[in-house]
């Protein structure tokens, strides 16, 4: 089991009230990021990559990793066929670490849940692994993804159970209510990091655009 203390910025992260804290916690956690989360068993990025390789056929681009972090996901789309992802994280400490895999296309440093500076239309495909829990990003983020994801491509994300019940499903009902996306696949709630005490179960998604 892993050591509860590694996870210490995670803890204040979930915490923290605005996105500066939140970059500025994740800066300094960039060193031993990696470690940690693997230390604790962190499922969500292998679940994101198997969503992904299931909904989008293979060299699909460009794709954006959104909250991309170190580069975990963007390391493992590239050795299983997806040649051009661009990466965005609201730390540039996470950023430099996913700069140094040498898999990213481009990167940007930017908070989640208000405009992205995207054009309408411009991805194939968005993968976003642990962003939409607590402290993070919440069901406002939903509609930006979806404007800069093209028409029959896919959004692969993790939504927490706090989240989930706290308005997000209705979010996603209502998209698909409006018919703006479609909910193609939903995974049985599972907890994402089983090396540590919190058990609060997540979820992964898949909705495409129409």
């Amino acid at each position: 089991m892993a050591d509860s203390k590694h996870l210490g910025p995670l803890t204040a992260a979930y915490a923290a009230k605005r996105p500066e804290e939140v970059a500025a916690l994740y800066d300094r956690w960039s060193e031993t990021y990696d470690a940690d989360m693997s230390a604790a068993g962190y499922r969500h990025p292998t679940i994101c990559l198997a969503l992904i390789a299931r909904h989008l056929p293979r060299g699909a681009a460009p794709l954006l990793d959104a909250g991309a972090g170190t580069g975990l996901i963007g390391e493992w789309l590239a050795i299983t066929g997806y040649p051009e992802v661009e990466a965005l994280d609201i730390s540039q400490g996470m950023l430099d670490k996913a700069a140094a895999k040498g898999v990213y296309t481009a990167l940007h440093c930017l908070a989640m849940g208000g405009p992205l500076p995207f054009a309408d239309n411009a991805y194939a495909g968005i993968v976003s692994a642990g962003v939409f829990t607590s402290g993070h990003v919440g069901a406002e983020g939903l509609d930006e993804l979806i404007r800069i994801c093209r028409p029959g491509g896919v959004i692969v994300l993790t939504v927490k159970n706090t989240l989930w019940e706290a308005g997000f499903a209705e979010r996603v009902a209502a998209l698909e209510a409006g018919r703006t996306v479609v909910r193609v696949e939903e995974t049985a709630p599972y907890v994402s990091m089983p090396g540590e005490a919190d058990t609060v179960p997540s979820r992964g998604l898949v909705l495409r655009v129409i």
